[in-house]
């Protein structure tokens, strides 16, 4: 296990570093409505910007590169917004979530979270905000350069798939400002790894390389640092070109079935199959097997 140690200081666990921009830019504007803008004069842009890569594919990017991501209620807000509004999209088919190339997400805000109480914390009800990416209808990657850190890492088990680079930082670092993770880091992370490799996160804050976030099952994938952006956006064009409805049912068997009694589960991926034998998408996939071209699913 790796022991890096990354100090919070600066308003997040990773501390505030200028970051890069990351990608293709295409169609990209500002995500959300003007409370995106902050009064920080640090902040360049909106907190969150969503580009259309094309209609099936969307890049949603964190952007506050100055304090490495830090997820402070503002931009969670501005991330519900944006993934709440892909629920009404008809032709999107695949999201990507990234932050640059040096941090997806170092964290919640520590500067943010040390002025507020109890019951501030509480009436924030920052798992309404997480439930607007989780719920997203359409699989959604996480493309993850450098640190995803505590609350950046519970956002990235809010999504689908992982896709790290190779010199990407995970980890549950909040009990080292006197706290714990509050956001899915115990119970996301459980679910995922294992007790003891959660215990281990969560307890010792230590942080672990992408090799052995892939090992512990964290991770779906690693590649080269220069690949994350265009390994992910290739899986999402992939993606884009599946039956969306299959795509939906997988998504929501896997989710709600993974703490049902095996026997609900498993009637659950019966039901599902038997839904989409009704399909016009089953039709189209089988017949173009049979006739040896390429299908055209229209989600139908």
């Amino acid at each position: 296990m790796s022991e890096d140690h990354v100090s919070p200081q600066n308003g997040s666990p990773g501390g505030a570093r200028p970051g890069s921009r990351q990608g293709s830019q295409a169609d990209s504007h500002p995500a959300g409505s003007q409370q995106g803008m902050q009064d920080d004069p640090r902040q360049q842009g909106p907190l969150v910007l969503l580009e259309r890569i094309s209609p099936a594919v969307a890049v949603v990017r964190l952007n506050r590169p100055h304090v490495r991501n830090a997820l402070d209620l503002g931009i969670r807000k501005e991330l519900a917004h944006v993934f709440r509004a892909f629920a009404d999209e008809d032709e999107l088919r695949c999201v990507v979530l990234t932050g640059n190339e040096e941090c997806f997400a170092a964290g919640a805000d520590i500067e943010d979270m040390s002025r507020i109480d109890a019951m501030q914390m509480y009436h924030r009800h920052t798992e309404r905000l997480w439930a607007a990416v989780a719920e997203c209808p359409v699989p959604v990657i996480s493309a993850v350069s450098g640190y995803a850190l505590g609350g950046g890492l519970e956002l990235a088990m809010n999504t689908d798939i992982i896709i790290a680079g190779r010199s990407a930082r995970f980890g549950q670092p909040e009990v080292k400002v006197g706290i714990m993770p509050g956001a899915g880091g115990t119970q996301r992370l459980t679910r995922a790894i294992g007790k003891f490799q959660a215990m281990y996160l969560c307890m010792s804050g230590h942080l672990v390389s992408a090799d052995e976030a892939y090992a512990m099952g964290l991770v779906s994938k690693v590649v080269d640092d220069d690949q994350v952006m265009a390994h992910s956006l290739d899986l999402a064009h992939q993606l884009s070109r599946m039956p969306p409805v299959a795509l939906q049912q997988i998504k929501e068997v896997i989710l709600h079935g993974a703490d049902a009694p095996l026997g609900a589960a498993l009637a659950l991926e019966r039901k599902a199959v038997q839904l989409l034998f009704a399909s016009q998408d089953k039709n189209e996939g089988m017949n173009a097997f049979l006739e040896k071209r390429r299908p055209q699913y229209q989600g139908r």
